[in-house]
């Protein structure tokens, strides 16, 4: 499935306690000798009455993330055709996500009360988080994953991949950080390019996408509710009191079964 061209590969592990070590999620992560994802997502059953499933996110380069926006979206949706709910909640290492089925059929999603003091971000020195001692003194937040975002005048001056690669692995961020630029193109429009750390380059990013508008709020350049274009397409972001709410389109791609021959190859 996909969110804006931000894409996964989704497995049902809530029947099979599937397991998958490190190598085997890089391999299939790899484009040309696996699937291909941005993040992989495995559905676990729930041990909370009111919550329909448990997630786990992994990185294209199989390192762990502990929450993904689009994702979780993808994941609401399967579940609400399964279950005929239009409201369900979803739980990940983080926290619980509700969700909610718009009536256009577009799936929100509340990533929670973004976390903005340095230690929870987290931040290897104390300092000003919306003003960040970096070279065009970018602004941090934590959806649950470290966000580091520059805001630009033009966008097209400036280079997501050089920034992105550099600013993922500076030493402020000891769990390294997902990186946007963004240009405010009016008090409810943002244009955005994203880094995820763990995979680079990214047409779209829930979490990112939050990140921004939230961040973009707290500097008052925005109103509560935004949209934000990113290279995949739109979505609304709405900061509210409960919760930062996302809210777009989600694809599905294909269903279907992964050749045990590729994992016997891996280890």
């Amino acid at each position: 499935m996909h969110g804006l061209g931000n894409d996964f590969v989704i497995i049902d592990c809530r029947e099979n306690d599937y397991e998958f070590s490190n190598n085997q999620i890089k391999l299939l992560g790899d484009r040309n000798l696996g699937i291909g994802f941005d993040q992989f997502v495995l559905m676990y059953k729930s041990d909370k009455d009111d919550v329909q499933t448990n997630l786990k996110f992994w990185n294209s380069d199989g390192s762990i993330s502990s929450t993904c926006g689009n994702a979780t979206r993808c994941v609401a949706d399967i579940i609400m055709l399964e279950t005929g709910l239009d409201t369900i909640s979803i739980s990940t290492s983080a926290e619980i996500i509700k969700c909610k089925k718009l009536k256009n059929g577009q799936i929100s999603t509340n990533l929670g009360i973004p976390r903005i003091k340095w230690r929870e971000i987290p931040l290897s020195v104390k300092c000003d988080t919306s003003k960040l001692p970096i070279e065009g003194n970018p602004i941090a937040t934590s959806f649950g994953n470290p966000h580091c975002t520059f805001f630009v005048e033009d966008l097209n001056k400036f280079s997501i991949s050089e920034i992105g690669k550099e600013t993922e692995i500076n030493s402020l961020f000891p769990q390294k950080t997902n990186v946007q630029i963004a240009e405010v193109i009016d008090d409810s429009t943002i244009k955005v390019k994203v880094w995820e750390r763990g995979s680079g380059i990214t047409m779209a990013s829930g979490s990112s996408a939050c990140a921004v508008a939230f961040s973009a709020k707290r500097l008052n350049l925005t109103k509560d509710e935004v949209q934000i274009i990113l290279d995949g397409g739109l979505v609304n972001v709405k900061c509210q009191e409960d919760g930062v709410w996302i809210s777009g389109n989600i694809e599905y791609v294909f269903s279907g079964k992964i050749s045990s021959f590729l994992f016997d190859k891996s280890e």
